[in-house]
């Protein structure tokens, strides 16, 4: 018989491992969920897109967009900004019309201005698949509208809310991230 004695510090480094062993387990785990999980922004069926397409791929063709794109997205936002509803936007952006074309007019010359039901191609943003189809919409299409496209929801206002708030002194943290990585 084979007796081994065991000293109160070898019992002691014994609870230490297992806690040690179990916090890395669950700090794997919480980490794992935590990072797998991904920025779903969900689109609600009664939103109104805005989307501007440019002429072509070319980088002058791009700037156009952008520089439109830049333009207009405050006075869209204002657009809808009190609206309660969808359908009261629908009303807001039937009424200015004529005030979006002339605001566009003054970016560009050549342009196709489209609102009503409008399609959308698949697009994957953020590991958000946003499926294909025909979605109420505002859209902008110059020239020949054969290049890369912007688009966001314009009511209720998701990106351009975004757009008008000073978010740039916001860090965004994970603790769990933080614990892992110190």
């Amino acid at each position: 018989m084979n007796n081994i004695l065991k000293s109160p510090h070898d019992e002691y480094e014994g609870d230490f491992l297992m806690k040690k062993i179990l916090f890395l387990s669950v700090s794997l785990i919480i980490g794992f969920l935590v990072f797998n999980k991904s920025e779903e922004i969900i689109i609600p069926m009664d939103a109104i897109r805005v989307r501007i397409i440019a002429n072509s791929n070319n980088i002058n063709d791009l700037a156009e967009k952008k520089k439109l794109k830049e333009s207009i997205k405050a006075d869209l936002f204002n657009l809808v900004s009190d609206a309660k509803n969808s359908d009261e936007a629908i009303k807001d952006i039937e009424k200015s019309m004529d005030k979006i074309k002339k605001i566009v007019s003054s970016k560009t010359s050549d342009y196709e201005l489209s609102f009503g039901k409008n399609y959308f191609p698949k697009k994957v943003y953020k590991g958000v698949i946003y499926n294909e189809g025909l979605y109420d919409s505002l859209v902008i299409k110059l020239g020949k509208g054969l290049g890369d496209n912007w688009w966001c929801v314009l009511y209720p206002p998701l990106c351009m809310m975004e757009d008008n708030l000073n978010t740039s002194d916001v860090e965004y943290r994970s603790f769990v991230k933080d614990l892992l990585f110190k």
